[in-house]
């Protein structure tokens, strides 16, 4: 039996966009955030991928996956499978257009919520040894996270080299269990 590459455009949105399928990306934003009980998700909404522009003349932009929580913050998930210019200012745009997107004119910003980008990457793009990395808006002096709305995953896989009895985690697992992401040796 042949499966669906789910490194391709319509086989990741089958798996992670498909609102009949939401434990799936439940399971996968659970773990790729290690969110501690309390601050599980439960339940997502699968929102409309399409972020059009306000102002004309601006550039549309169409995500893999979009989806919001119980607690109305919203999670892009992207897969990308070559790097190409301009990468990293594609990744805050496409935050800052879903956070800012959230309000209407005339709105208050209280009504902001929280805006979490995913990257699965298949090539790599920092330094860090680590498959899996958080960015996030660090007071420079302190770094504490004083401004939280926007976050920022990077799974890169060709920093994943771990065999199937080497898996620790449940993200490890999804790997091999939800969709084979991992290059096994």
């Amino acid at each position: 039996m042949r499966f669906a590459d789910p490194k391709s455009d319509i086989a990741f949105k089958k798996i992670f966009g498909n609102e009949n399928r939401g434990e799936i990306l439940i399971s996968f934003l659970n773990a790729v955030l290690d969110l501690a009980e309390g601050k599980r998700i439960l339940e997502v909404e699968i929102l409309n991928p399409y972020q059009a522009p306000r102002i004309e003349g601006l550039r549309e932009s169409t995500l893999d996956v979009r989806a919001s929580d119980q607690r109305d913050i919203q999670y892009i998930v992207e897969m990308q499978i070559q790097k190409k210019a301009g990468f990293a200012k594609r990744v805050v745009y496409y935050t800052a257009k879903a956070y800012s997107g959230q309000i209407q004119v005339a709105e208050d910003y209280p009504k902001l919520n929280q805006v979490i980008f995913i990257e699965i990457c298949d090539f790599t793009i920092f330094e860090d040894p680590d498959y899996l990395t958080r960015h996030l808006i660090l007071n420079a002096n302190s770094f504490k996270q004083e401004l939280k709305d926007l976050e920022f995953n990077f799974i890169e896989l060709p920093k994943f080299s771990r065999r199937e009895e080497e898996l620790g985690g449940i993200i490890e697992q999804r790997y091999t269990d939800v969709a084979p992401f991992a290059k096994r040796r």
